[in-house]
């Protein structure tokens, strides 16, 4: 069954270890040594979860003689921030009725104290 690339990504941020690998990635290239050294995991789990990010497209892998850096893949992440944005409306909807009902409250505390 295919999965669509919005599903695929959100699966490989559901994981805080994924999501600190990207954090990194963020400041630049890394080896795989780099990302591993501050979780307490096997390189071969920290390779595992590159490769979830990999297949999200996430993250890719150069070639430099020996050296593999891998470095963050931006656009699935704008295909997310696109996503989400599309409720922006929603929730500002929301905290623009609840700041109105905290003005009342507040409006009405006035007048009951005075």
């Amino acid at each position: 069954m295919a999965t669509d690339q919005l599903s695929t990504t959100f699966a490989a941020l559901a994981d805080p270890t994924r999501r600190a690998i990207l954090a990194r990635l963020a400041h630049g290239e890394a080896t795989v040594n780099e990302l591993a050294a501050p979780f307490e995991v096997s390189l071969q789990a920290v390779s595992k979860h590159l490769k979830v990010l990999e297949q999200a497209g996430l993250v890719s892998r150069g070639r430099t003689r020996q050296w593999r850096p891998c470095r963050l893949e931006a656009r699935p992440l704008a295909v997310v921030a696109g996503w989400v944005g599309e409720y922006r409306q929603f929730w500002e909807a929301g905290f623009d009725r609840l700041d109105e009902h905290l003005r009342e409250i507040q409006a009405t505390a006035r007048e009951n104290d005075g």
